[in-house]
């Protein structure tokens, strides 16, 4: 994510239902009125209905097609349930976004065939905020910080105690048209982003579709994420930061295509006592033509470590990185000396085994950003394979199977 967001224009937000069925009436049912905002009158949505403002209470939303108008938050003590099938179609004439604060949970369960997915009116990259889930779950921001503020437009501070904090689950969830400009017109938000999220939290066959920023970005937490699609998104399809340190990721997908920066983007917001995060079984592709946001910009690599960022991964497929408006392309580069000497001569960056095609420039060298003094190659393992994933209507838009490159 860019840096510099300033704050979101203070919204006035109501949460109404339209065209549902209200299955409780109990009066210590009804979502609580919070902040003057009118609410709606029960706790279920049947169908249909425009989804927006505070939700401050548990809300299941079933099968069918919905609005969702303005920044949603669901605040703490609050579940949010999503049913199999439940579209929701962000307004662009609103700065549209969910979030899920510290404290809430998401219950989006959605399966191969009936998605749960979350897109736009205009089909646009940019047009709307993406989802944003809040854990408890401990980050080290700059200096070390335990704390910091969020860069999403909200004003949240993220950052906690409780490693395993649970923020809910997402499951064959798909996330389109995210990255909408925020604050200064300049900034956007991801398409899925992660703060301080809990190892409790369960992520699995997720798709970010053509957001104008990160496909999913990390701030810090402990929270695995597995089954993962980042697709034609705009900036990284991968990124963290704050010392992110999830341990059992895997299955992670890339295909860049038309605008495109890093692969992977991994900081540890110069924290070099950061637990390296494990990821086994990456794919990173990237499209014939492919350019970085901005013209001439070096941001053409498959995988990046700075900032005393770092990782394990195994299993590495690379294809299609390419020396592109003269800049060279690496399957790893090491940006500067510090994390060179501290994470990656030490072991917490490992990238193996790693293959690399013919499709692929300046092969069988790592990439440095400064003049290195022990400068890594490596040997392409041919045991490696790229990813494999259950098909199906989550992995397909418009009639695209977003699973192609992989066959």
């Amino acid at each position: 994510m860019k840096k510099n967001i300033l704050t979101l224009v203070s919204l006035a937000l109501v949460l109404s239902v339209t065209s549902c069925t209200v299955d409780i009436r109990e009066d210590n049912d009804m979502p609580t009125n919070t902040g003057g905002n009118q609410q709606t009158t029960g706790n279920v949505m049947d169908g249909s209905g425009t989804l927006t403002g505070e939700i401050s209470k548990d809300l299941l939303i079933k099968k069918g097609n919905y609005i969702l108008k303005g920044i949603v938050k669901v605040g703490s003590g609050a579940t949010l349930t999503i049913e199999p099938g439940a579209t929701f179609t962000a307004t662009t004439s609103d700065v549209s976004g969910l979030v899920i604060l510290k404290g809430a949970k998401i219950n989006a369960v959605g399966t191969a065939d009936l998605p749960i997915v979350f897109t736009s009116d205009n089909k646009t990259p940019g047009d709307w905020g993406g989802v944003t889930l809040y854990g408890d779950a401990p980050i080290k921001a700059l200096n070390g910080a335990t704390t910091a503020l969020s860069e999403d437009g909200n004003n949240q501070y993220y950052g906690g105690s409780d490693a395993n904090s649970n923020s809910g689950t997402m499951k064959f969830v798909r996330v389109e048209y995210g990255g909408r400009k925020i604050g200064d017109g300049t900034s956007e938000t991801n398409s899925m982003t992660f703060y301080a999220v809990g190892a409790g939290t369960t992520l699995e066959n997720l798709v970010a579709y053509k957001g104008t920023d990160d496909g999913y970005e990390f701030f810090g937490g402990t929270v695995s994420a597995k089954n993962l699609i980042s697709y034609g998104n705009y900036d990284d399809a991968f990124d963290w930061q704050d010392s992110w340190s999830g341990q059992n990721n895997s299955n992670w997908f890339a295909y860049q295509t038309g605008i495109g920066n890093f692969g992977m983007e991994i900081e540890a917001s110069s924290n070099a006592d950061n637990i390296a995060p494990k990821v086994s079984n990456i794919t990173l592709m990237r499209a014939a033509g492919t350019l970085p946001e901005v013209s001439g910009s070096a941001e053409v690599s498959a995988i990046q470590f700075k900032k005393q960022g770092t990782g394990i991964f195994s299993n590495v497929y690379i294809d299609g990185y390419k020396n592109t408006g003269g800049k060279n392309a690496f399957a790893v580069l090491i940006q500067d000396l510090a994390t060179e000497t501290s994470q990656l001569a030490t072991g917490k960056i490992k990238v193996e085994p790693l293959f690399t095609t013919a499709n692929n420039d300046n092969q069988l060298k790592f990439g440095y950003g400064f003049t290195s003094t022990n400068p890594l190659t490596y040997t392409n393992a041919t045991t490696v394979t790229k990813v494999s994933m259950v098909g199906g209507a989550w992995a397909t838009v418009n009639g695209q199977n977003l699973l192609a490159p992989l066959q």
